[in-house]
């Protein structure tokens, strides 16, 4: 019976080969943690997160994020975001103050064309066109905050401020204006559906 290199054409990968560090640490365990402490698709409004586990998240966050600045040369906003989730792990908040997922599917993507090859995250440290795909994402509080969105969308999961400055992007994004009714523009349709 033939290995699996050789049914699929892939060849052998030496044991004693240096392996590259990963673009970014594997953040499954934060997402599931995530699911027990946004509240945000809860139908009870009143529900609040157990702290233990409120607690849990903000650690395993900070612990991803503390293996991803091993990687790192230099200082940069990661240290301070490392800092503040290990803070909140011993101290937790009653609730997370984080975005939705429909602000994080709203953030402005950045093109491909418009990204040079010395730019990179200010979270992971990888230029951005190193990626085979890149997703990059503006926040709204600059023009020059821009981001990984795998690297941003975990931080904003937990506190909704911008790492560079600390504004509220809650804030600084406003909602659309509702639609209109078509009923107010005094238009009357006799069809009932």
């Amino acid at each position: 019976m033939a290995s699996y290199e050789v049914e699929h054409n892939v060849p052998k990968s030496d044991p004693n080969a240096p392996s590259n560090p990963p673009r970014r640490p594997d953040l499954s365990t934060f997402f599931s943690t995530l699911e027990h402490v946004d509240t945000s698709n809860v139908s009870n409004e009143h529900a609040t997160p157990i702290p233990s586990d409120v607690s849990a998240a903000f650690r395993t966050l900070g612990e991803a994020f503390q293996r991803m600045r091993m990687y790192r040369s230099g200082e940069g906003p990661l240290d301070d975001m490392v800092e503040s989730l290990l803070a909140d792990a011993e101290m937790p908040p009653k609730e997370v103050k984080g975005v939705s997922q429909g602000f994080l599917d709203e953030l402005e993507r950045v093109p491909n064309k418009i990204l040079k090859p010395s730019m990179d995250c200010p979270i992971c440290g990888n230029p951005f066109l190193e990626d085979e795909y890149p997703l990059v994402v503006r926040l709204p509080c600059n023009k020059n905050h821009i981001f990984d969105l795998e690297c941003i969308a975990p931080w904003l999961k937990l506190h909704a401020t911008c790492p560079l400055d600390r504004k509220d992007l809650v804030k600084e994004k406003a909602p659309p204006p509702p639609p209109k009714d078509e009923e107010e523009d005094g238009e009357w349709d006799d069809m009932y559906a």
